[in-house]
């Protein structure tokens, strides 16, 4: 039964890498990070919030946001400012131009992926991956108790 399980996951594990390896060959020249579009995907998501709260979010020590919140800032993507509660803290948000980078680079992918789903599957099998991408967010967010960065 274990063998079963395991040679199950690992399955799933090399689809979900190959496209997600995919996915990222897809992305336009000079498009930000995807650790960066990962940032910017939870502040969409999730709203402006505390540095602490998105490295959390994002599963990221305080140095690596650190650097990736100073380039993005730097390129006017995010800005901090400080909280309305607590002045010591800073909070993080994504600007106008952040929110249009991040739809821009989602609109491209979705675009690769609508168009693969209908050049090389049935219907049924859409039908059969749509249903497992619900349950593979289930397992994204809820399967450990934390919710992740999926933003991207």
């Amino acid at each position: 039964m274990v063998k079963d399980v395991d040679a199950e996951a690992l399955s799933l594990l090399r689809a979900v890498l190959a496209l997600g390896r995919r996915l990222r060959s897809g992305r336009p020249e000079g498009a930000v990070t995807l650790a960066a579009i990962s940032l910017l995907g939870t502040l969409g998501r999730l709203g402006p919030m505390p540095a602490v709260q998105l490295a959390a979010e994002e599963r990221l020590q305080p140095q690596s946001l650190t650097r990736i919140v100073a380039g993005l800032e730097r390129d006017g993507l995010i800005e901090r400012r400080k909280d309305l509660e607590d002045q010591r803290a800073l909070i993080i948000a994504l600007t106008e131009r952040g929110r249009t980078v991040l739809a821009d680079d989602l609109r491209a992918r979705q675009a690769w992926l609508r168009d693969a789903m209908l050049r090389a599957l049935s219907g049924d099998e859409r039908a059969a991956l749509i249903a497992a991408a619900d349950i593979m967010l289930k397992l994204a967010f809820d399967g450990d108790g934390r919710t992740v960065g999926a933003g991207s």
